[in-house]
């Protein structure tokens, strides 16, 4: 563990999420540190929760749905709250926005009245995304840029994100609010595309069977889940961070067709594709290239990206070989 980053031993943690493919892996990394790790997770359908993502950690595991169980005795005596749960299909947002913002805004103002009575003190690192950005200005994108949301669920994590904002402004929380951009590694969705389309190729080169590359020219910053788990825990811990949102890149961007290029260097003959169109319905709602400028969290964290590109690919791929049978 960093040297920055203080002992975890013993302290009382709440993952909303935790057995989705963020909140896993960061359950993992408190639990290998010695926290009290509670996970809820109400495994809704098309998320990345899995029981499988928990295999091996040392974790109180609470299937519950957000929106409806008694948050307070989860929240009771808890030191910090990483706050993962979410619906993250930008489809599924589009088809359903009112399962979406019951997720993405109306739970969390649940969790923040549960937290105020049962954990008052609580630090809150919350999971937010660049989505709201909509289709960039200029890139890379800073903090400062005006948001756009291109869909219904980019509407509802910026709804969900500001009602956080609104608890450090009015009742001094510390809350910290990280800007996620396309994060993959082990334990992400890889059935299909809800959570990124790397799942859905990672899948397809583990199967032998040819992907599909939208476009191909849209730039992506792709953040190893090891990196983003990093970030949580920094931020948690650095007091110079509450109250403000960050954004969370990775190593230098990349287009699509040479992320896919890099999937071939790393499985060879496994790893084909075909490029195309976009779909209509997904069109509509393509943000067209992003890359974020997170140096304002850099500068706070003295954090940076670890993994790059080529071996986050490779690393991924190899976690899943043995283990495809739990994801598919």
């Amino acid at each position: 563990m960093n040297a920055t980053i203080p002992d975890w031993t013993g302290r009382k943690v709440l993952v909303t999420g935790g057995a989705g493919f963020l909140g896993a892996n960061l359950c993992h990394a408190l639990a290998a540190r010695g926290a009290k790790v509670t996970a809820l997770d109400g495994f809704l359908f098309g998320g990345g929760a899995n029981p499988a993502n928990l295999d091996g950690a040392a974790v109180e595991l609470v299937r519950a749905d957000i929106r409806e169980v008694d948050l307070r005795p989860l929240c009771e005596g808890a030191e910090v709250i990483f706050n993962l749960a979410a619906q993250t299909s930008h489809m599924g947002g589009q088809r359903d926005p009112l399962a979406d913002i019951a997720v993405n805004a109306v739970a969390q103002v649940r969790l923040i009245q549960a937290a105020r009575e049962a954990a008052p003190e609580a630090v809150v690192v919350h999971a937010s995304t660049r989505q709201f950005y909509g289709r960039p200005l200029s890139l890379p994108v800073d903090e400062s840029h005006p948001v756009n949301p291109p869909d219904a669920n980019g509407v509802s994590k910026f709804a969900g994100e500001q009602y956080w904002m609104i608890e450090h402004r009015t009742a001094s929380r510390p809350v910290v609010s990280l800007r996620l951009t396309n994060c993959y590694g082990p334990r992400l969705r890889i059935r299909d595309a809800r959570q990124t389309f790397l799942g859905i190729w990672l899948r397809c080169v583990l199967e032998r069977r040819p992907f599909e590359v939208w476009g191909g020219d849209q730039l992506r910053d792709m953040t190893y889940v090891d990196d983003v788990t990093d970030a949580f825990l920094r931020a948690a811990t650095t007091p110079g961070c509450f109250g403000n949102v960050y954004n969370i890149g990775g190593p230098p961007p990349a287009s699509l067709l040479e992320i896919a290029q890099l999937m071939q260097l790393v499985a060879g003959a496994d790893a084909q594709f075909v490029t195309r169109e976009f779909p209509a319905d997904r069109k509509t709602i393509d943000i067209g290239s992003y890359h974020a400028d997170d140096r304002a969290f850099r500068a706070a964290t003295g954090w940076s990206p670890a993994v790059g590109l080529e071996e986050g690919i490779r690393r991924s791929l190899d976690w899943y070989r043995p283990r495809l049978a739990a994801y598919v």
